[in-house]
């Protein structure tokens, strides 16, 4: 690894250089299911949630679902061969549960086979195949049945990992069970700002524990069906700070909101039980109600690596002050907490601020507080509003700069000795981003939903040449 403070020029944005990391860093971009691969009524699939949820009125930005997004379903050869022309190392995907399990019942020869050739087309161009059992669409049908509220359906998500690992378990390279359970949880369950658009608290902390006793159940399925193959699951982690840390309104609304976003999931999975405080915090919306004896354990199943999802921080308070919002309903027993926004910060489209100092004190904390394991950075990137130039290419250097400061982060983290093994760009592709439908674009490949044409952005090919030298000189 090496560091210095060189400058260079690319597509107009300049940046510090050299930035290097470890041989055999695994360099990928990723995708989910629902998200890319259109074809919501092929070849047997029914009904998601977030199919169902699309079309209520109002719940999705434009009234836009999950057609036809990026079309991967009957393009996916293309997009292999783009992610071979770019160089990736691994491609992190995940599988529709109602492919595959249509209406959580019994398993779909053509769903079964549409991975078959999406593996099998990775393996052929060279790239790491990544399979995510579950990234947010729960069939319909167990929805009906309480959801994830329920606790049969972690015995449902067991069943479904044992028909994809006993398919497909010789020839992915790695297996996560879970993306994000907070979101799957929380947004789904309190909030309702995402599917299934409940907002029933009770609910929600009845899905986080859920979804983490799922996660066990499936890990004990990927031990016994591929033993060989690494095994973790991938949260969405913010570095979460008070806005004053001598105010001890700030201290408390900060234990809160990192008890709820961070160790409700990472506390369970590394150190084998609920924060105690926790426990307190949620004893009103029943936490201790839904657990039962053995859930500890099967949740805590050795992990080989642990995937961080990171995006932006949080700054908050006890207290409204200038500048401030509340929090939102996801924010389970915490609704009086404010989060502070930053007026001068740079922004995504999203509005997120851009704070690639959080991605390192994220890692740190990873490698100083909890039993040491290798870490991932599986998702990480930035909406910008792309504008296809008359020449018909993409010159988003806001990207190009998102991507050159977290990647910097992510060395920095490297460098004070966390074992970050490697570093996957969200999203591969443009496509359809959840409650925003197609208004926010995240991909290094423009996709024109109409025609489906694909391009390349100036990031890709930045990040291609990332990828060629192990970092940049």
């Amino acid at each position: 690894m090496s560091v210095d403070h060189d400058r260079v020029d690319h597509d107009g944005v300049r940046e510090q250089t050299a930035c290097r990391f470890p041989p055999g860093f695994v360099w990928g971009a990723a995708t989910a299911a629902f998200q890319v691969e259109g074809a919501t009524t092929a070849d047997g699939r029914t009904d998601s949630v977030w199919d169902a949820f699309a079309r209520q009125p109002g719940a999705v930005v434009g009234g836009d679902t999950g057609e036809p997004a990026a079309d991967h379903y009957r393009r996916f050869a293309d997009d292999v061969d783009l992610m071979r022309q770019l160089g990736l190392g691994a491609y992190r995907f995940s599988l529709a549960w109602p492919r595959i399990r249509p209406d959580g019942g019994a398993p779909n020869p053509a769903g079964l086979a549409f991975y078959d050739q999406l593996v099998d087309s990775l393996l052929e161009a060279g790239i790491q195949p990544w399979a995510t059992l579950y990234h947010w669409d729960l069939p319909q049908t167990l929805e009906l049945d309480g959801g994830w509220a329920n606790r049969a359906t972690a015995f449902k998500f067991a069943e479904y990992a044992e028909t994809v690992v006993s398919r497909l378990g010789d020839r992915v390279a790695t297996w996560s069970t879970l993306n994000e359970p907070w979101c799957a949880a929380m947004l789904g369950y309190a909030s309702g700002v995402h599917a299934p658009g409940r907002t029933e608290p009770a609910a929600a902390v009845a899905a986080a524990h859920h979804l983490l006793l799922g996660h066990g159940l499936a890990m004990d399925v990927i031990r016994r069906h591929a033993p060989e193959t690494p095994a973790g699951v991938t949260l969405n982690l913010y570095d979460v700070e008070p806005a004053d840390p001598d105010s001890p309104g700030d201290v408390e609304a900060a234990r809160r909101i990192d008890g709820l976003q961070n160790r409700l999931y990472v506390d369970p999975l590394l150190r084998g039980a609920y924060p105690e405080d926790l426990v307190a915090d949620l004893a009103p919306f029943g936490l201790s109600d839904v657990v039962r004896d053995g859930d500890a354990e099967t949740i805590a199943a050795p992990l080989d690596w642990l995937g961080v999802n990171y995006y932006r921080g949080y700054r908050v308070s006890g207290a409204p002050q200038l500048g401030s919002e509340p929090a939102g309903a996801e924010w389970v027993g915490a609704r009086d907490v404010q989060f502070i926004r930053d007026a001068t910060a740079p922004r995504t489209e999203s509005g997120w601020e851009v704070q690639p100092a959080g991605l390192t004190e994220t890692l740190l904390r990873l490698h100083r507080d909890y039993p040491r394991l290798p870490l991932y950075v599986t998702e990480n990137g930035a909406a910008y509003p792309d504008v296809v130039r008359d020449d018909g290419a993409i010159a988003d250097t806001d990207r190009i700069a998102f991507l050159s400061s977290h990647l910097r982060a992510a060395n920095d983290a490297i460098q004070a000795g966390v074992d970050l093994r490697g570093y996957f760009y969200w999203s591969l592709l443009d496509n359809f981003e959840w409650a925003e439908g197609y208004a926010k674009r995240f991909g290094l490949i423009h996709v024109d939903y109409r025609t489906q044409r694909r391009t390349p952005k100036h990031s890709a090919h930045w990040y291609s040449q990332v990828i060629a030298a192990n970092g940049w000189d």
